[in-house]
């Protein structure tokens, strides 16, 4: 089996009062045998949307490439806008080498309870994904559960948003829509896609991206 490790530790830049979660990037980054435009660095996949959301949210002006200068781009951007990355997986295996979560076996998780009791500005987790079968809304439940507590829905409609405390500390989850190509479909199926998809034909699924993630980011 392929023992698939995340190969980049938790950004916390000083101040942060977001943190966004996700699982594992692809594979390669694990590797180290990157495709050509791929950053060496958080959903640095080509392949991923998540930069190229945030960048059109933001008009970044990012480069796409395997450079330092991409990678310090982003960190600069997270700085800015006191945003933290810290993905719930630490490890897992696959029987298969592919980056799709529900290949993920053996899974051992980061404590995240842990992270956010250092960082006591965050306020706001933003996964990258609902509560799917080893999604990280999924993994983050299953650690609430470890330590005998849980998620209380706040928006029970996409992108769902719950709430929990910690110490006394409220804190709000927002479980987006995942910014990766396989989400594509289940975008596709939305009413609300489907109604501004025919209102305006140029309407994509990363625009539908772009209106989703504003308000929280």
């Amino acid at each position: 089996m392929f023992i698939h490790k995340h190969p980049y530790p938790p950004y916390f830049p000083n101040g942060a009062t977001k943190m966004i979660v996700g699982t594992l990037p692809p594979p390669r980054f694990s590797t180290g045998e990157l495709k050509p435009g791929d950053v060496n660095f958080c959903y640095g996949s080509i392949d991923g949307q998540l930069w190229p959301i945030l960048n059109q949210l933001f008009e970044l002006n990012l480069v796409f490439e395997t450079t330092q200068k991409a990678i310090d781009q982003r960190k600069e951007f997270l700085q800015d806008r006191g945003v933290a990355i810290c993905d719930i997986v630490h490890s897992a295996k696959r029987q298969k080498i592919d980056a799709s979560d529900l290949g993920m076996e053996q899974v051992q998780l980061r404590p995240l309870l842990k992270h956010l009791k250092e960082n006591t500005q965050i306020d706001t987790l933003l996964f990258t994904g609902g509560n799917s079968k080893n999604g990280p809304e999924y993994f983050f439940r299953r650690l609430l559960k470890e330590h005998h507590m849980s998620l209380e829905v706040v928006e029970d409609q996409v992108p769902r948003i719950h709430s929990f405390e910690l110490e006394g500390r409220p804190i709000k989850t927002v479980s987006l829509t995942a910014p990766s190509g396989a989400a594509n479909r289940a975008v596709g199926s939305l009413p609300l896609y489907k109604e501004r998809k025919a209102a305006d034909p140029s309407y994509n699924t990363l625009l539908f991206r772009v209106d989703q993630y504003r308000p929280f980011f």
